[in-house]
Order: structure tokens, then C-alpha cells, then sequence
């Protein structure tokens, strides 16, 4: 019993704790105390527990506590919209957003997703996602997240969670260690101490300083326990040396057992039952208040669950006039109100800028008023069946505009881009061929009678409970679908003008496609969502140049990343802090296309790097905030860079930092992301990149000491347009 009672006081203690981390907790917290005391234990243990599938609105709901007007809790999908729900908004994937590498657009995104879920009465949306990270670029839900560098996605899922939170709805940063769906309700993510922290974590410490108000736990195990049940994770890393003073939720029947998780510091189980009828998986509820009154879960741990779900909701403001849900997600998910408002400009926005331009061969790019186009290929169209007509998305007909999976909304409509370069087509005179089915014979033919030939291929995945032409969730190879190779082929060898546009969940081979000398042009337009086509004739003929760049690397052979899913029952993450870029760098691999690479149709000149940068060597420390030690968010200085728009049209240009740390840093990646800026400017206009540190940009995580550590020695400097085009470098010394 002794160890019981020293948990209780440490729940209690770290709670005391949290109260000072960040503005808005203290009030929050002062009132989820105030009201405790009013709740019985039947309560108590209602808010923490899901009242079971199907068994409210929502695909997540708690107990109401009537006592205090509290409400029954609304959790929805997805990270990209409302699941299940309609008319809503189904804006670009994460990786999309990721792609604009735009901190005002990924904030704007959050603000207009949190607007709609607030308007719908949601109360926490389920997203923004940081795990997968994507280590394995065939990875089945990797599409849901921002970018494989940890840096970038942490600075996405920090502005799309302020973006989420300042309109009012709690958003839930998920599921760190899920990097697969192949056996992940059984296997292990077993990953090293440093490689959780610079990879896997860092993006959770930019959610948790963004006060994110939840957190989910995933399905598989880490480091061979329960994720959702990992003392190490939620009390010692999450809630402790992270200070989060949010609630840790379960993925939907992540849950095992009914002590062992409330223990390790679980705080909400989701939905509170399995998918079975009748629902069985009943671990909390009943079971939780029995827990509590034989002594096997301190009372201090039910009250801390039950303070932190009040103060979340709180924090939000949630207390005082929030709109009733006005849907099912059981019957259409038909709202009571359009809540989308102008959010189709933002969705647009979103998926123009993020479109990379991987190949532009004689300027192929923008279109000037063809004489003649030949659309081909069945991702040029819309599904004919209708967007919506595979639940969750799962099937493959048609343009692509999002993955498969509980990461997906409904979509109001769909823009194809057949529909958009038609209307364009009629303002420019242009006469349209159409072949909108894969096959090479009609492709031919149509390539053959037009001046270019636009070819579109897609790649697609998704969550794992659906399979889709035998890709249980990740995908078998990355190559493209539906034979896109051999169609590229065909029309390379009757047409000498083609243009391919790839909608993709991640990285596919090229190698293939890149052989054909007709192929002049390469447009990767990702997961685009309802304004696809839109966005798609906006970079194609010009009126805004691309400014997209790669979240990832494109290989020239699936071999190259090092990394694949694993179908053994562990992964033991061998990849370890080298993933993605810092593979292919430390290796010498030569990427077809480098992360962070994206062309524009005009130029960009670098000139004048100044570092100004000084630091102390040595372990982080200071009270623990709200993300971390304090003092690893302290600023050390600033390394600032002039970049002129050269050419002759208004462009953006991403200007991106990394850094290689000192040699006393061991096994440490050549070369990571630590800044980038994106800025918009006229021909001939002058503008200047200023990257802030911190000192956890600096630092590694020194696993002996338990510490962020600033090494002395040589930093070098890095700024380039991708992590392999440097334009300028330079170094500062640390000591």
C-alpha cells in the first residue's frame, strides 16, 4: 500500500505543479478544483470514461455530471475535417499543409477546422497528427501528419493547435510510435531513448507549448508495454518532464486493462467499450469507481484524471455558451448548419501552395493557351460513383484528394481537375482530349492528337482496418497505382510535350517516369482535398507560381530510405536518429528529389549571411513548463539571410537553416532542419530570412544524464533553398 499512497501524492503534486506552466492553466485549473468537490465519484469516473461506441453522436462521447453542468463530451475525426458530417469542409492533407512550409497558412488551416468543429459542437477534435512521423516512407497513415522532419512537424502541429485553439475547440495531438499499420494492435515500437526524443517526441514538445488541451496514446506497444499503459511514457515523459497539463486519451480501444493504465497515468478511455454488439472492453466506468473504493487506484489518480479534463475544457472557454452537436455520426451526419463558411478559399490556398514543382524541362510550365491538351488517366476525374461513395474513402476510383482511414472527412463536393482545366480550357480557346481511364491504348490515341499531353498517376493508403487492392493500410511498393509507369510510357512515345501530375500519399519511384524524354514537366500535388482542381489550374497556368516544397525525400529506389514497414511482430527502429535526409546525408545516397526541394517559375539569389548566435555549452535545465525544461525555449540568437526575387514573376521562397553540430555531439546527423521562412516577393524585390534559435536547437538528448545538452565545439551553418541546394554557410562556436 505503500507505494500506492506515494503515487497519490505524486498525482497530486504534479497536478499543484502543472497550475503554473502556461498562461490560461492557472485560471483553468483554479476552476476545475473550485468544482471538483461538487462531483460524486460516479461522475468522476463519467468524465474520464466513454460511454461506448455508438453510444452518443459522436465516435467519442463521456458521462454528463449534471452536478456542475457539465456536458456530455463530443470527440471527432478527423485531422483534415469532420468525420461523418456534412456540409463541412475537407481541406488538404497534413502532408499538404507541411508542404507549404507556411506558418500563416498551417495557423489559418487550424483556426477555419476549429471553427467548424465548434460550430458543429464538437469539443475535441482528434487531430493534429504527429505520429507517424513517416520513418517508413511506405507507412499507411504517414499522409495524416505534416513532414518526416521533426522540426517542421512540430512547428505545424504548434500553429495548426493554436490555430484549432483560439477558435475554440480542444485539439488532440496523436499518436507518437504508431509508424505502421501492419500489426499494430499487437507489435512493439521499441525505440532508443535519443531517437524518441530528437525524432519522435520533439513534435509533442511544440503541441504540449502550444498548450494543446489532449493527447492520444496509439495502439501498439512501446518499448514492449502497452503505449496506452507505458508508465515511462505518460507519467515520466509526458507529464513530468514535459509538463503536459492536458489529458492523456486513448486511441479507440487502445485500452487493456482497467488498473495497470489508470496507474501509469492513462486519463480518458475512448470510446469505453470495443466495436462489438454487445459492446464488451468495459474497463473503466463501474469498473474504475470499484478500483477506487477497494484502494487499487488511489482516489488522488481519479481526481487528477477528472481536474484535467475539466481544466481542458476550461482552458477553452468550453463552460460558457458552446453550441449542442448538432449531428450524428450514425445516420449521413447531416448538421443542423453550414458551418464552412469561406473556408474554401483557405482549403484552396492551402493546396496551391503546397504543390511542388519537381521538374520544369524548356519552361513547359505555365501553360500559355495551348492550342491543345490531352487529359489522360482516371485520376484526372472524379470518382463517378461520387467523392464520397467508399466509406472512409477506401477505394481507389478517381482523382485522389485524401487517404483512407478515420483520417477522413466527407467531402461538400469535389473539384477534379479535368472540371477546372476545362473552364480554362474554354477561356483559352484550348480543345480538350479527354482518355479518363488507365488504359495505354485510348492514351495513345489522345496523346497522339494533341500539342501536350497532361498525365495523371496517383499512389494511395490508409489505416489498416481497410484494404485496398491489397495494401492493408501501408503501402506494398512505391510505385505508382494502376500501372501509371506504363501509362506515362505510352504517352511519352507519341507525344513530345508531357506533363505528369501526381496525387500521392507520400513518396513514389520516379525513376521510370523520368526516363521518358518527353516527359518535360513533373507537378506533385499530394492529397489536395476538395478544391483540387482549382488549386491545380492556378500553378499550371500560371497565375501563382509554386512554392511547395518536398516534407520528404524522393529515392531513386525504395532500398535508398533504409526503412519499410516491418511484418515481423517488433520494430526495433534500427533506423534510429537516421531517417528520411539524415539517412540519405550520412550515407552518401543521392535522392532523385531531396527534401525541401520544390522549383518555381521564377529565381531566387542568396546573399549575406550573418550569424549571430551565442551560447553556453552544457545540460538544460530550469522548471519544468509546459513543453519541457524552461530553459531549452530560451533564445540564443539569430542567424539571418538577404534573399532577392531575380527572376521576371511574384514567387515564394522557402529560405531554410540547418545545422550540423560539433564533433563532441556523437553519431549525431550531418545536417538537420532548425528554421526556415517562407516569403512572398515581387521581381527584382529584396527580402531577408531571419531564423530565431533556441538552445534545443542546439542541443542533443544525452541519454546518461537525462538532459538537453548544448556540445561545445564548431556549429556549421546552413541555408539553402532544400536540404541539398546550401547557397550560403558559416559556423559559431560554442563553450
Amino acid at each position: 500500500m505503500q507505494n500506492l499512497f506515494l503515487s497519490a501524492l505524486a498525482f497530486s503534486v504534479a497536478a499543484d505543479a502543472y497550475g503554473s506552466g502556461a498562461a490560461g492553466w492557472d485560471a483553468a485549473y483554479s476552476k476545475a478544483r473550485a468544482v471538483l468537490p461538487k462531483l460524486n465519484q460516479t461522475e468522476k469516473v463519467g468524465i474520464a470514461t466513454g460511454v461506448g461506441w455508438e453510444g452518443g453522436p459522436c465516435v467519442g462521447n463521456t458521462y454528463p455530471a449534471s452536478s456542475i453542468n457539465y456536458p456530455s463530451l463530443c470527440l471527432q475525426d478527423s485531422p483534415l475535417g469532420i468525420r461523418f458530417a456534412n456540409p463541412v469542409t475537407a481541406f488538404p492533407a497534413g502532408i499538404n499543409a507541411g508542404a507549404t512550409w507556411d506558418r500563416s497558412l498551417l495557423y489559418a488551416r487550424g483556426v477555419a477546422m476549429g471553427e467548424e468543429a465548434k460550430g458543429l459542437g464538437v469539443h475535441v477534435q482528434l487531430g493534429p497528427v504527429a505520429g507517424p512521423l513517416g520513418k517508413n516512407p511506405n507507412g499507411g497513415r504517414n499522409w495524416e501528419g505534416f513532414s518526416v522532419d521533426p522540426y517542421l512537424s512540430g512547428v505545424a502541429m504548434e500553429e495548426t493547435i493554436q490555430g484549432m485553439q483560439d477558435s475554440g475547440v480542444q485539439a488532440c495531438a496523436k499518436h507518437c510510435g504508431n509508424e505502421q499499420e501492419h500489426n499494430r494492435d499487437t507489435m512493439s515500437s521499441n525505440i532508443g531513448d535519443r531517437a524518441t526524443h530528437e525524432l519522435y517526441v520533439w513534435p509533442f514538445m511544440n503541441a504540449v507549448r502550444a498548450n494543446v488541451a489532449s493527447v492520444m496514446c496509439s495502439y501498439n506497444k512501446l518499448n514492449e508495454t502497452w503505449a496506452c499503459e507505458s508508465d515511462a511514457i505518460l507519467n515520466d515523459l509526458m507529464k513530468d518532464e514535459l509538463g503536459f497539463p492536458g489529458y492523456i486519451m486513448t486511441d479507440w480501444n487502445a485500452q487493456h486493462t482497467s488498473v495497470n493504465s489508470a496507474l501509469a497515468g492513462l486519463d480518458m478511455t475512448m470510446p469505453g467499450s470495443d466495436f462489438n454488439s454487445p459492446p464488451g472492453s468495459i474497463f473503466w466506468g463501474p469498473n474504475l469507481v470499484q478500483a477506487v473504493a477497494n484502494g487499487s487506484v488511489p482516489q488522488a489518480r481519479l481526481d487528477d484524471m477528472a481536474t484535467r479534463i475539466l481544466a481542458a475544457w476550461y482552458l477553452l472557454g468550453q463552460d460558457q455558451g458552446y453550441p449542442e452537436v448538432t449531428f450524428s455520426s450514425w445516420n449521413g451526419g447531416k448538421a443542423a448548419a453550414d458551418v464552412t463558411g469561406d473556408h474554401a478559399t483557405v482549403a484552396r490556398t492551402v493546396a496551391r501552395d503546397s504543390i511542388v514543382l519537381l521538374k520544369n524541362q524548356e519552361h513547359t510550365l505555365p501553360l500559355r493557351q495551348p492550342k491543345s491538351l490531352a487529359i489522360i488517366g482516371q485520376d484526372a476525374i472524379v470518382n463517378p460513383n461520387g467523392p464520397n461513395a467508399c466509406g472512409d474513402r477506401g477505394c481507389n476510383t478517381g482523382t485522389l484528394a485524401m487517404g483512407w482511414g478515420s483520417g477522413t472527412s466527407e467531402f461538400p463536393y469535389l473539384v477534379g481537375p479535368l472540371d477546372a482545366i476545362q473552364v480554362q480550357a474554354r477561356k483559352d480557346g484550348t480543345n480538350i482530349i479527354q482518355s479518363t481511364t488507365d488504359n495505354t491504348t485510348a492514351a495513345v490515341s489522345a496523346a497522339a492528337s494533341a500539342e501536350t499531353a497532361v498525365v495523371f498517376i496517383n499512389a494511395d493508403s490508409g489505416e489498416g482496418y481497410i484494404t485496398v487492392e491489397g495494401n492493408v493500410g501501408d503501402r506494398n511498393n512505391l510505385d505508382p497505382w494502376h500501372n501509371g509507369n506504363e501509362l506515362v510510357k505510352s504517352v511519352a512515345a507519341v507525344n513530345s510535350n508531357v506533363i505528369v501530375v501526381v496525387h500521392s500519399v507520400g513518396p513514389i519511384i520516379l525513376e521510370t517516369i523520368l526516363a521518358q524524354p518527353s516527359v518535360k514537366a513533373i507537378v506533385w500535388a499530394g492529397l489536395p482535398g476538395q478544391e483540387s482542381g482549382n488549386a491545380l489550374v492556378d500553378v499550371l497556368y500560371g497565375s501563382t507560381s509554386p512554392s511547395g516544397k518536398l516534407p520528404y525525400t524522393i529515392a531513386k529506389q525504395f532500398s535508398d530510405y533504409g526503412a519499410g514497414w516491418n511484418s515481423g511482430l517488433d520494430d526495433n527502429f534500427v533506423e534510429d536518429l537516421f531517417i528520411d535526409y539524415r539517412h540519405f546525408d550520412k550515407n552518401g545516397i543521392d535522392p532523385r528529389y531531396e527534401f525541401g526541394y520544390g522549383l518555381s517559375y521564377t529565381t531566387f539569389n542568396y546573399t549575406g549571411l550573418v550569424v549571430s548566435v551565442a551560447a553556453t555549452a552544457g545540460p538544460s535545465n530550469g522548471r519544468i513548463v509546459p513543453g519541457g525544461a524552461e530553459e531549452i525555449f530560451e533564445s540564443v540568437g539569430t542567424i539571418s539571410i538577404g534573399v532577392e526575387n531575380t527572376g521576371e514573376v511574384a514567387g515564394a521562397e522557402v529560405a531554410q537553416l540547418y545545422l550540423g553540430l560539433p564533433d563532441s555531439a556523437p553519431s549525431t546527423p550531418p545536417k538537420q532542419l532548425r528554421g526556415f521562412q517562407k516569403l512572398n516577393l515581387q521581381p527584382g524585390e529584396p527580402g531577408t530570412a531571419t531564423f530565431e534559435l533556441t538552445r534545443r536547437d542546439l542541443s542533443y538528448w544525452e541519454v546518461q544524464t537525462q538532459k538537453w545538452v548544448v556540445p561545445s565545439g564548431t556549429f556549421i551553418v546552413y541555408v539553402g533553398t532544400s536540404s541539398r541546394d546550401i547557397r550560403e554557410d558559416g559556423k559559431f562556436t560554442v563553450t
